[in-house]
């Protein structure tokens, strides 16, 4: 072989491979993510329940709410972020449970959902992203804002507070990230009817 086919072997090996590696890195790269924001106030969401506890798992309007807070409907569970909280809910000194099948629907799943009624809020998502717990409510249909749950508003007399891990949180609790194994509790109503003491862990099973 003379040197010019060698050459020209070279040339196209080299050229080959730099196109390979061009390629390697496009297709390894992360996919950009789509920062999701919480809304400020969602009362305005499509079948927002509005009025005293317990409530439902809200679903018949559940797909519009998805597209109105920019989370999809997914086919099934997502495994890119898998992370659980645990929700305590407390109204007048009085302990709501979080229902079951919140976000699940017979033919689609949210990102953010509850299986049973042990208040274990799932996220998996199949994108890495930050979550929030006004997000969650926005799933469930129930009214959340930094002043009202559901029918429950501060007053004179009566105050909303959200407490992380036992330690009450200072910020708007729309934005408040979910966090792996978070005690997360939400109580309404006096002073003295504040759960003593606060919740501040929660024995996730083996595997959560």
């Amino acid at each position: 072989m003379d040197d010019k086919k060698i050459i020209a072997l070279v040339i196209g090996g080299v050229i080959l491979f730099v196109g390979f590696l061009f390629l390697l890195g496009h297709f390894s790269q992360p996919k950009p993510v789509v920062p999701i924001q919480t809304l400020t106030d969602s009362s305005a969401l499509p079948g927002m329940q509005v009025g005293n506890a317990p409530w439902a798992p809200e679903l018949s309007h559940l797909l519009e709410r998805l597209k109105a807070i920019h989370l999809p409907a997914l086919s099934q569970e997502g495994t890119a972020l898998h992370i659980h909280q645990h929700l305590d809910l407390y109204i007048n000194g009085k302990s709501v449970a979080v229902p079951p099948e919140i976000g699940i629907s017979t033919s689609f799943i949210s990102p953010i959902h509850v299986h049973d009624t042990s208040g274990i809020i799932h996220v998996e998502s199949p994108t890495v992203q930050t979550f929030t717990l006004g997000q969650f409510f926005d799933i469930w249909g129930v009214r959340f804002t930094s002043q009202c749950i559901g029918g429950y508003c501060a007053n004179a007399n009566s105050t909303l507070a959200v407490y992380v891990d036992g330690k009450l949180y200072s910020g708007d609790p729309r934005q408040l990230s979910l966090a792996p194994h978070q005690e997360i509790v939400i109580t309404y109503g006096t002073d003295t009817q504040l759960p003593n003491p606060i919740p501040s862990t929660f024995a996730f099973p083996a595997g959560y």
